[in-house]
């Protein structure tokens, strides 16, 4: 529950903000997590990202500043981040359906997107399968590609990846895998700006996890040792896997006592074959126990 009072208190501080430029790496620090895991945490949670909800809950206030004062509308603009009077008539237009200038019309109906708080809802039938381990350093060893983020479906950068891969470098790496989790991997690091609108980018790495020190023909990320939550799913690709994804986001972590750290997410699937209805994958992601507020 202190995850999720925090969140709130992360939301209270943004709309305290909503006149002025908002500090999300502050904003995030209040959750207690990266400004990167504060804005997924609040899409899942939420079902919008973050930069939308802050968008809709200014020109929800700007409209009240139309309807009930005598504020000038460039003012207005001004006030809720927009730097001319016509970018803020055109997002007033897309979210109410009217210009500024009809707002202050008495008969007029404007849209109100109230502000949100979290709470932790507890649904029973939904279990999710994992374990917590302690891992040394390691290093990812494979294929390395700047790709763009996707949320839903096959990622196509990500397939040329896999149709990239020849026999003989199927087998170099094999020779490389040496620890857990064994076999071909994809780790996703180094996220762009824009990830949570889906407009940004990430390193992808399709390889191994070894342990060796000297490897000059592929890609390395140097992994540190820490603690990883690894989380089981099981069911149709890709949709089973994102949706064990969302849910490790908007369920575990805000009541499992830990908390998302730097570094890579990893993916280990069983097979190429995704056909299967029971397809089985692993997700990997590092953490830390969370620290207790006094």
């Amino acid at each position: 529950m202190d995850s999720i009072e925090k969140l709130n208190e992360a939301l209270a501080y943004i709309e305290e903000h909503l006149d002025e430029e908002i500090d999300y790496s502050r904003a995030a620090q209040m959750a207690l997590c990266s400004e990167y895991h504060f804005k997924r945490i609040f899409l899942f949670l939420s079902g919008v990202n973050l930069t939308e909800y802050i968008r809709r809950r200014r020109l929800t206030l700007a409209a009240i500043d139309l309807k009930e004062s005598d504020m000038r509308i460039i003012d207005v603009a001004v006030k809720y981040g927009y730097g001319s009077a016509d970018s803020f008539s055109r997002a007033f237009h897309l979210l109410h359906g009217i210009l500024p200038s009809e707002a202050r019309n008495k008969n007029i109906q404007i849209k109100a997107y109230p502000k949100m708080t979290f709470q932790l809802s507890i649904k029973g039938g939904y279990e999710m399968n994992y374990r917590i381990i302690e891992k040394e350093a390691f290093k990812i060893v494979g294929l390395k590609k700047r790709v763009p983020l996707i949320f839903n479906g096959v990622n196509p950068e990500i397939a040329k990846m896999y149709e990239s891969l020849t026999s003989d470098m199927i087998e170099e790496l094999k020779a490389l895998s040496d620890i857990e989790p064994s076999g071909f991997i994809s780790a996703s690091a180094n996220f762009s700006e824009g990830r949570m609108e889906e407009k940004g980018e990430l390193d992808h790495y399709i390889g191994v996890a070894s342990s060796m020190k000297e490897v000059t023909a592929f890609e390395e990320l140097r992994v540190d040792a820490g603690t990883w939550a690894i989380f089981e799913a099981i069911g149709p690709f890709p949709e089973t896997l994102q949706n064990i994804w969302g849910r490790i986001y908007a369920e575990w972590f805000p009541s499992s006592g830990y908390e998302a750290v730097e570094g890579p997410e990893l993916l280990w699937n069983e097979s190429k074959d995704t056909s299967n209805p029971k397809y089985r994958s692993e997700i990997w992601i590092p953490v830390r126990k969370r620290k207790i507020a006094k």
